[in-house]
């Protein structure tokens, strides 16, 4: 802390202009803070921020505004911000939320870089609050001032021990810089995490609750932290995002950067979605756009915090692994069936040691252990020699068929389990491959050893499930970004009509009927029909096609026709008439007539549908085993568009049913290139409508045998009718 010299109330030091650094520098990396309604009273929430800047020596000046107090902390009190004698970076508010945005004006017009708002009394309380959240953000651009929060905990940054909060959790002390950074919009949540970072020895660098968000929102902190050399993980915790266009474009900054992103979020039921027409919509969490960008830009999803502290902890400390296979070494038979159970069900591979390994293992460990995988060493290795485990774990680590060793320790206690941890953390030095430890042990009986582990850089696991979910975790962010993701104009525009596309939509809600403009447009196969009105137009439509007929209900406002009957297959064209009136007698508003076509010839049945997703994330392709079992089976595979070929191959590949359209014992093979080119027009189709596209579904597309193409038999589309319009 520097403390600052008294200087005239009102003056500015000639020497030391206001910084005209951005507003985010000025708010990690400020050298003056001003703390505006600074309190004195021992036990006050509010008098912590001071307190803390002071015990934990701000690299900075310090300024306490209050008219009621003359000294604080040892440092000269002002009346007002107006009166502190140098210029100030960071304005730490304590004021009540009816004083705030008049702050932010004043901050404006004395050249403070940023406010944290603490105060509570804005869009958490209801309308009048939104109101008020949105003149203060008002305010805050008008001011130039960037401002975190309101009702939020602060910011700490430990490179400059600025400790700019109230929350208790910075009471024990400034947590170890780590790399690690988090950001989050809970205050209670970001205070858990401080809190147990500190405790399980990982420490952070950064911390930030946004809060409510009126300004500075926690992606574009996040995109400021993660261009600091010093951060490789950063841990978001999401209650809401409204930026998705911003998510993606910081989660493939991290990638880019060879850095790490690890994302708890809440809120992720389909309560309040919006509403969807298609099958495909309704198949689909409202989360598919986030969740599709988080895995394709190599983001790890966890499900609670301390699965959030674990695996940033783990990104940070370990190497990523080479591939997905798994060794396990342990002084117990049990704890490694239990490991290779949870691994298994996770999607690793347990295989057998090589034979060499095995043989340099059976030279070590008793005959009565195991030398495959896992390798049970059994109590009486320890009696083989001082570092026989260390020997074990780095025959089985140097095996070329392993990708991550797994050391599961039970009850190896005290100064015992103490030299234990010094020779793992020597073997994964050596290793260059993750090593993860779970030591099945009581804290308090292994505390010497855990430090060591702590003083390493090492995570230690409470227990298997938590070390295989992590191991999954780095195979998964492995993986994340070595696949080409498709680029707008990596395929041909030619492929579709664009001209004629906008001219084939004729309002918001296209249904079959009028179908034949939007797939002609796109090149995509359909049979042709008729809708008929009259009884004497079906009968003559279905002489004319001199086959057996389908026969559908149209009525716009009746999406889903197999459901109220409105369908009907296989009739002869004699039947036609008859057929007409009963489907013109079906149950609901608006029927139109009834569409007449030929039955398709037979093939495979698939769903293929596009949505919108929600606050500008990208659109969803879904690719899946169709037909009315469509929501029953739920086979089906999404990805962000655009689509290419590869893309689109890769996608069929992932379906459990694919085998059906490869042969499957002794079926004819389908005709996949045809399906492959269907599903790239309609991304490019996508592409070209730019952003109109609500929804868009064909089911089924048959898909026929190789060589004979695929065809539309069914098709739903919803657009905009203007920009934003959505129906």
């Amino acid at each position: 802390m520097q403390v600052q010299e008294d200087a005239p109330r009102g003056a500015r030091m000639a020497d030391d202009p206001v910084s005209d650094r951005p507003g985010l520098d000025r708010l990690f990396h400020p050298k003056s803070v001003a703390i505006v309604g600074a309190s004195g009273r021992a036990g006050n929430p509010f008098a912590r921020p001071l307190h803390f800047l002071c015990r934990y020596d701000f690299a900075g000046d310090i300024f306490p505004v209050n008219p009621n107090y003359e000294e604080l902390a040892g440092l000269t009190c002002y009346p007002s911000l107006e009166e502190v004698p140098a210029p100030v970076d960071l304005v730490l508010s304590m004021v009540p939320a009816a004083q705030t945005i008049d702050l932010v004006r004043e901050c404006g017009r004395l050249g403070v870089g940023a406010v944290i708002i603490f105060a509570s009394g804005f869009a958490e309380t209801g309308e009048a609050g939104r109101a008020r959240q949105d003149e203060l953000a008002a305010a805050a651009v008008e001011s130039g001032v960037r401002v975190i929060g309101p009702n939020c905990q602060g910011v700490v940054n430990v490179a400059n021990n600025l400790v700019a909060t109230f929350s208790a959790a910075a009471e024990p002390g400034l947590p170890n810089a780590s790399g690690i950074a988090y950001v989050g919009q809970s205050g209670a949540v970001g205070g858990s995490v401080l809190d147990l970072a500190r405790e399980t020895g990982m420490g952070l660098s950064a911390w930030v609750s946004t809060g409510n968000q009126a300004d500075t929102d926690l992606v574009e902190v996040g995109e400021y932290l993660v261009e600091d050399p010093e951060i490789q993980v950063l841990m978001l915790y999401l209650e809401s995002i409204t930026d998705g266009v911003g998510y993606e474009r910081l989660a493939r900054r991290v990638r880019q950067l060879g850095k790490h992103l690890v994302v708890l979020r809440s809120g992720r039921s389909n309560a309040g979605r919006r509403a969807v027409a298609s099958h495909t919509g309704a198949m689909l969490s409202h989360e598919v756009g986030f969740d599709l960008v988080s895995r394709q830009e190599g983001a790890v999803i966890v499900d609670d915090v301390d699965e959030l502290l674990r695996t940033a902890f783990a990104l940070r400390s370990v190497p990523l692994p080479r591939g997905d296979r798994v060794a396990i070494v342990t002084t117990s038979g049990g704890a490694g069936s239990l490991a290779a159970d949870q691994l298994e069900a996770r999607g690793m591979v347990v295989e057998e040691l090589s034979g060499p390994t095995q043989r340099e293992l059976a030279s070590v460990i008793p005959d009565f252990g195991a030398t495959a995988n896992p390798v049970d060493v059994t109590a009486q290795l320890f009696s083989r020699g001082e570092h026989a485990f260390r020997d074990v774990c780095l025959a089985v680590g140097r095996d070329r068929d392993v990708d991550i060793v797994m050391v599961l320790v039970t009850m190896v206690i005290g100064q015992a389990g103490a030299r234990l941890a010094t020779d793992i953390v020597e073997v994964a030095d050596m290793l260059g491959k993750p090593l993860l430890v779970t030591w099945l042990a009581g804290e308090q009986q292994t505390a010497d050893g855990r430090q060591v582990y702590r003083d390493h850089g090492l995570p230690i696991f409470a227990s298997v499930g938590d070390a295989a979910h992590t191991a999954a975790a780095l195979v998964g962010r492995a993986r994340a970004g070595k696949g080409q993701v498709a680029q707008p104009g990596d395929h041909g525009a030619h492929l579709v009509d664009v001209d004629r596309l906008a001219a084939a939509i004729t309002g918001p809600l296209l249904l079959e009927a009028e179908a034949a403009g939007v797939l002609d447009a796109i090149g995509v196969p359909y049979p042709p029909s008729v809708l008929a009105t009259t009884r004497s137009e079906a009968e003559q439509a279905a002489r004319s096609f001199d086959r057996p007929l389908a026969m559908k209900v149209h009525a716009p406002g009746l999406l889903h026709k197999t459901d109220v009957g409105g369908v009907r297959l296989g009739v002869t064209p004699g039947d036609a008439g008859t057929v007409f009136d009963q489907l013109l007698a079906t149950p609901g508003n608006g029927v139109e007539g009834v569409l007449v076509a030929p039955m398709a010839d037979g093939g495979q049945e698939l769903i293929l549908g596009v949505t919108s997703s929600e606050h500008g994330f990208p659109p969803v392709l879904t690719l899946g085993f169709g037909g009315v079992a469509t929501e029953l089976y739920r086979d089906i595979t999404s990805r962000l568009l655009p689509i290419d070929a590869a893309g689109a191959a890769q996608m069929l590949r992932e379906l459990k049913a694919w085998p059906l359209l490869d042969g499957y014992r002794g079926r004819a093979h389908a005709d996949v290139d045809a399906l492959v080119d269907v599903v790239v027009r309609v991304s490019t189709a996508v592409g070209a409508l730019d952003g109109r596209l609500l929804e868009l579904e064909i089911n089924p597309l048959i898909v026929h045998d190789r060589g004979e193409g695929v065809t539309a038999v069914d098709f739903m589309m919803r657009t905009t009718t203007t920009e934003g319009e959505q129906h």
